[in-house]
Formats: C-alpha cells, structure tokens, sequence
C-alpha cells in the first residue's frame, strides 16, 4: 500500500511525495496496528496507533495529539483517509486511497471483532482493590 506524503514534515521536501507503507496487524495485539513507512532513511520508520482510531477515520475525523485520522477527497473526488502524525521531529500529514485501507481494517475485524480485544493487563501497581478501601477484596 502507499501513502503519499501531502505536508512534509521539513521545508523544501518535495510535494507530494509517495511513501510505500505496510500496515501490520497482529492478533496477540489487536488493539493495535503497525504503520511502517518506508521512506529514505534505510530502516522503516514505525508509529503504533489504535486499530479503533483507524476505524473511526475512515467515516469521521478522530485524534488527538501525535495521531489524528480523517476522511477526505483527492483529485476528482477519489475517496482517501488521511493520518497527520506529529512527533518532536515534525509533522507529516498522509493520504491513502480509502477503499485499500477499509478493506484491509475489514480483514482485522474479521480476525478479532473489536468487542473480542481483550482488556489490557492488570500495571503492576494494581493491588486489586476495585472499590478502594484498602481491604483488597473490591467492592463491599
């Protein structure tokens, strides 16, 4: 899959840019999916965002912070879902054709529901106590 790179994230990078990418998907994480963007530096550059917030984009524009999702309208009207990605680095905003991308969400849904993900794991600060008091036994 690429996406193409509409807001470089240094001034002078040539406009727009194609940025081959793969989308990774795991079901051991299914919360989540791997973006590898696959750009000049050798090594891919890797961002970690929630599969629900790429879901959500795909039909309403969804974020906050380092990762926000959006629907939006190339040449012609050719539908795209579009990723700004803010680090201390910069920002980049990227576009990819919708259809590929809600085809492949698709297939992650089919492999585990979103109502399957599994809670995360109890921190290590979690003493158990749900109803916080102190006895550990949760509520009552």
């Amino acid at each position: 899959m690429e996406f193409e790179l509409v807001q470089p994230s240094r001034p002078g990078a040539p406009h727009p840019v194609g940025v081959p990418t793969r989308l990774l998907y795991r079901t051991d994480e299914p919360g989540s999916v791997r973006l590898a963007f696959h750009i000049e530096s050798g090594a891919p550059v890797e961002w970690v965002v929630e599969r629900d917030l790429l879901i959500e984009g795909v039909f309403r524009p969804t974020g906050e912070g380092e990762v926000q999702v959006w629907p939006s309208r190339g040449d012609g009207g050719r539908p795209l879902v579009c990723l700004a990605l803010d680090s201390p680095f910069g920002r980049a905003v990227l576009c990819a054709p919708m259809e590929p991308v809600k085809a492949w969400l698709e297939r992650t849904v089919i492999l585990v529901p979103p109502a399957q993900d599994p809670l995360p794991p109890p921190t290590s600060d979690d003493d158990g106590d749900e109803d916080g008091d102190g006895d550990g036994d949760g509520p009552g």
